[in-house]
C-alpha cells in the first residue's frame, strides 16, 4: 500500500482565451493526482486527508473510488473545498491563484496510524504550506520515517501562498532527514537555491529533477547520476504531469520492490534509465490531455 498525504482541490481550468474563460471545474491538488495516478497504474493507494462535506468534496472522493483509490483515510469537514484557478500560457503551462481562507483540508490532523500494510508515504504541494494542516502533514512524515517507512516529498512549490520564503526554505532543509526520495522541477530547485548534493548529504537516497520536455534526471547518494530524455508529444497542457511523474516513480519502484533506501541505490544505472523512462513517458501522456488525466497502465505497456 502507497499512502498519499495531501490536500485535494479544485482546479478551475480556461477553456479558451481570456481570464474568465468558460472556467472548468476539474478535481485536482498535486497529492491527490498522485494518488489517481497510482490507482489508475494499479498499485494499492490510499489517500490520507481531509475533505469537504460540500459537492465538490464529494466529487474529489468519488474521483480516487474511481481510480480505486481507498478513501477510508480521509477526515472530513462542513468547511467549503479549496479552489485554485489556473492560467494556461501559451506553451501550455498552468500558473494558479488559490482561495484557501478557512478550507476544509487546512483543519487536517495527523492520524495515529496508517493504513495496514502501507510501505510508502508521498507528501507535498499546498499541503505542506496551509497552518494548521502544515504542521500535521509535517508530523506525519517525521513519524513515518521514524517507522521506518519509505517517503516520498514533492514540495511543488506555489509561492504566492508561501508568505515567508526564507523560513519555507528553512523548513524544507528540516524536512530532508525524514525524506528517503526528493522529486523537484527544475524550477523549484532554483528557488530553494541548493544542489541535489547538498539535499543528498542531508538525508535523502536518491533525488530525481524534472526539465519538462528535455526530461528527468536521477541524482543518487552514491554519486551517479542518471539522465533520461523527454518523450516527444503535443502539449495541450501540464497540468498534473510533476503528479504523474511522482506516481510512475512510486509505482515503478513498489513493482522492483525497491521502496527502500537501499534499493534506490542498488538499481543501478540499468535500473534507473528504466524507471526514468516510465515516468517520462506517463508525464508525455497527461499533458497530451487537457486538465489532470494521468494514464492508465493499459496506456503505458509493460514499464
Amino acid at each position: 500500500m502507497i499512502v498519499v498525504a495531501g490536500e485535494a482541490l479544485i482546479d478551475l481550468v480556461p477553456q479558451g482565451t481570456g481570464a474568465l474563460a468558460g472556467l472548468q471545474p476539474a478535481l485536482g491538488g498535486g497529492p491527490y493526482n498522485t494518488a489517481v495516478a497510482l490507482g489508475r497504474l494499479g498499485s494499492p493507494t490510499a489517500f490520507c486527508s481531509r475533505t469537504s462535506y460540500d459537492a465538490f468534496g464529494e466529487a474529489l472522493l468519488d474521483g480516487l473510488r474511481r481510480a480505486n483509490v481507498d478513501v477510508s483515510a480521509v477526515q472530513r469537514g462542513a468547511e467549503p473545498t479549496t479552489l485554485a484557478v489556473a492560467t494556461i500560457d501559451e506553451t501550455g503551462s498552468a500558473a494558479y491563484s488559490f482561495y484557501v481562507d478557512g478550507t476544509a483540508d487546512r483543519l487536517f490532523t495527523a492520524p495515529e496510524t496508517l493504513p495496514a500494510g502501507t510501505r510508502a508515504v508521498s507528501f507535498g504541494t499546498c499541503s505542506l504550506v496551509l497552518e494548521p494542516g502544515a504542521t500535521a502533514y509535517e508530523t506525519l512524515l517525521r513519524a513515518s520515517a521514524d517507522q521506518g517507512v519509505f517517503t516520498a516529498l514533492d514540495p511543488n512549490i506555489r509561492t504566492v501562498l508561501i508568505p515567508d520564503a526564507d523560513a519555507y526554505r528553512a523548513r524544507f532543509k528540516s524536512w530532508l532527514p525524514s525524506v528517503s526520495l526528493l522529486k523537484l522541477s527544475e524550477e523549484d530547485a532554483r528557488w530553494l537555491g541548493g544542489t541535489p548534493r547538498e539535499w543528498l548529504a542531508a538525508g535523502p537516497a536518491a533525488v530525481v529533477i524534472t526539465h519538462g520536455g528535455d526530461g528527468l534526471t536521477a541524482f543518487t547518494r552514491d554519486g551517479a547520476v542518471y539522465p533520461v530524455p523527454g518523450e516527444k508529444v503535443e502539449v495541450v497542457d501540464t497540468i498534473g504531469a510533476g503528479d504523474t511523474v511522482n506516481a510512475a516513480l512510486l509505482h515503478g519502484l513498489a513493482t522492483q520492490d525497491a521502496l527502500s533506501s537501499e534499493g534506490l541505490t542498488e538499481l543501478g544505472r540499468e535500473g534507473w534509465t528504466r524507471l526514468l523512462r516510465f515516468a517520462a513517458r506517463a508525464a508525455a501522456v497527461t499533458c497530451s490531455r487537457a486538465g489532470a488525466e494521468p494514464p492508465y497502465a493499459s496506456e503505458l505497456g509493460d514499464w
